[in-house]
Formats: structure tokens, sequence, C-alpha cells
């Protein structure tokens, strides 16, 4: 059973205000007692005065820096770039903080019918600059160690979920693809080519094993090689292929660049799986299949395309960065549907294993059939 590490995020800036108030209380703590140690007792507003100033334009400032670096938790895993990214907030800290921080000052002074006094500007620029990089460094040190510790947490939440519908995708996929009508059906086409074509039949029976002996291997991981992955889906392929013999045309378009790359397992065989159930088995003529696989910047493409599917229901194409959920009100009909247990279980593994990075799109094509594409984050 998978637990929640997650923090609610109210809790979690509530800590974090707690904490910055905290500090801010025992900088103005410090700074009044040396105020009282230099015999000033009777002009306490003074040494409040400094720290507050420094504390609300601080606040001011390391707001504007969290909301304008929300992005950046993606770069946690580097974190040269995550804290060279950090750094260029500093010259906002240098430039505003002086101006800001001793402008209340002055006037609160001026208020108060007296004269507040420094160092000369380019002495005072300089020392409150070193003290400001000092203080936005620990700042972001800090938040470097909460920030990875938080997304340390989502990780090994979203792996447990993702090993629990590992475990739940190889009970279905033992439960429905290598169920026994797809035996009988797959033994059947074997009997009959043995009567025609002995070594057809043989090549077949060892795909057949190869399918079987691949979905119990790769059954035991969550991710495998892409190449182990094309491996799996030639072998289902050519299995389906013999059975519904010059019904189909397979064509391979795979760039051997991804085969190293990592994909959730069992991820091409379903898309597979659906055009062979929903139009292959539906059809009399020849379906003609194009499977391809490239990588386009960060993301592995897939795509499985048919020239005679058909969606029904209300199935449309996903959000580009998303993976929706399965559409409703679809059903099996003579094309290709929007899916069934097989596609719904790769939705939700690739919603546990990716969140939004991965998306799943089932669309029409112009010039007739059906395209099922899948994008992969694969990094750097």
């Amino acid at each position: 059973m998978a637990h929640d590490f997650r923090m609610p995020t109210l809790h979690r800036k509530l800590v974090f205000a707690l904490a910055w108030i905290l500090f801010w209380t025992m900088m103005t703590w410090v700074a009044v007692q040396d105020f009282i140690r230099g015999g000033h007792a009777g002009q306490l507003w003074k040494p409040v005065l400094w720290e507050g100033s420094s504390a609300l334009v601080c606040t001011l400032l390391a707001l504007v820096q969290l909301r304008l670096s929300r992005g950046d938790a993606r770069l946690l895993g580097t974190p040269l770039r995550w804290f060279a990214r950090q750094a260029l907030f500093l010259p906002m800290y240098w430039i505003a903080f002086v101006p800001l921080a001793f402008g209340l000052r002055h006037g609160v002074y001026g208020l108060a019918g007296e004269t507040y006094t420094h160092d000369a500007l380019p002495q005072l620029f300089l020392y409150e600059s070193i003290k400001i990089s000092i203080f936005v460094g620990l700042f972001t040190a800090v938040r470097f160690g909460v920030e990875s510790y938080r997304a340390l947490l989502e990780q090994k939440l979203h792996a447990e979920r993702a090993n629990a519908l590992l475990r739940q995708a190889q009970l279905q996929r033992l439960a429905q693809q290598m169920q026994p009508h797809f035996l009988f059906n797959a033994l059947n086409t074997i009997s009959s080519l043995m009567h025609s074509d002995v070594d057809k039949a043989d090549a077949t029976l060892l795909r057949l094993a190869e399918v079987l002996r691949a979905t119990l291997d790769l059954g035991q991981h969550d991710q495998a090689p892409f190449g182990d992955e094309l491996r799996l889906a030639r072998g289902y392929a050519g299995v389906m292929a013999e059975r519904f013999a010059g019904r189909v045309e397979i064509d391979w378009d795979v760039d051997a660049a991804v085969d190293a790359l990592p994909v959730p397992v069992m991820s091409l065989q379903p898309l597979l799986e659906n055009v062979f159930k929903h139009t292959v088995e539906r059809r009399r003529g020849l379906t003609r299949i194009v499977v391809s696989a490239r990588r386009e910047a960060d993301r592995l493409v897939l795509r499985v395309d048919d020239d005679g599917g058909r969606l029904d229901g209300t199935a449309g194409s996903a959000a580009p960065d998303a993976v929706p959920a399965p559409a409703q009100g679809a059903r099996p009909g003579s094309g290709t549907a929007t899916g069934g247990i097989g596609l719904a279980n790769l939705r939700a593994r690739l919603a546990a294993m990716y969140g939004g990075q991965a998306a799943f799109d089932l669309s029409s094509r112009p010039g007739g059939g059906v395209r099922v594409e899948l994008r992969l984050p694969c990094g750097s």
C-alpha cells in the first residue's frame, strides 16, 4: 500500500512563515540587547526599526524570488544549475535593499524629528551587499534542502504508486492478453499452418514463446529499455500477423538511437493490441499499420497509426503536457475505441510514473484511420 508523504501546502507554508518570523525575531532581540549594552535603553524603537525594515524588505524580495523561480523545481536534480539560477536574483537584492530599507529608516526618523546617519553611499552599498549576499546564500541553501527533501518524498510516493499499478497491470495483462482465447487462436493458427507450411508454423510457435517469455521477464520491472519493449511488440505483432494473414501489413519506422531509453513496461504492445482488437479483427480488407519511435527534443515519441480504424464515443486529443483520463461514453464499435483495460491501465501508469510530464493522445487521422501517440520524458 502506498503511503502519502506529502505535506499539505497550507501546513508547509505555515511552517516556513513561522520559521521566518522566528529568525527575524531573534535578529531583532540581538539588536535590542546590543543597543541596551551600548547605553541607549530609552530608544529601543531604533534597533526594532533597523531590523524590522530589513525584515520587511527581505520578505518582499524573497517573495518575488520565490514567485519567479517556482518552475525551477525541475533543476533540483542538477544542484549547480539550480544554484546558478538562484544566483541570478542577487543583483535584485543589491539594487533594491539599500534604497527600500534605508528609505524606511529615514522616513521613520524624520517623523520622530531625528536624523538617521550612516556611511557614505558607496561604502554603504558595498557593506550591505556583502551582508545581503550571505543572507540570500543561507536562505537559498535552506530552501534547496527543504525542496529537495520534498521532491524526494514525492518521488518515493510516485514510485510506490507506480509499483502498485504495475502489480495490478501484471495481473490484468495476464488475465486479459494472455487469456485462453488468445492462446487458443494462436495455437489454432499454428495448427493450420502445420498442414500447409511447417516452417512458418514453427516460426510462429517460436514467436509465441518469445512473447510469453518476454512478458514474464519484463513483468518483474516497472521500466525497461525501449529495445526490449520493441522486441516484445514485434513478437506479438508477428503472431497476430500470422493469425490475420493477408489482412494486415506492418511497417516499423524506429530510430535505433532510442533503443536504450527507458519506457514503462508493456507500453507499446497495448497500442498494437488495440488496433488488432478494434480494427483488424473487424475488417476483411487490408489494414496498414505503421509503428514509429523517435526522439524529439527531451521527449520520446511513440506512434501507432492505422488506416482503417475510427474513434467512437467522445474520444479526442489529449492536452500536449498531460495524461488525460479515459474518455467518457466511449463504446466498442467497428473502429478503434478509446481503449479498454489495457489503455486505461497504461494511462494510469503514465500518470503515476510521470505526472503531467507524459502525454497520451488518441486522434483521428486526416486521411482516415486512427493515431495513438505517447510522449514520454527522456531527460537530457
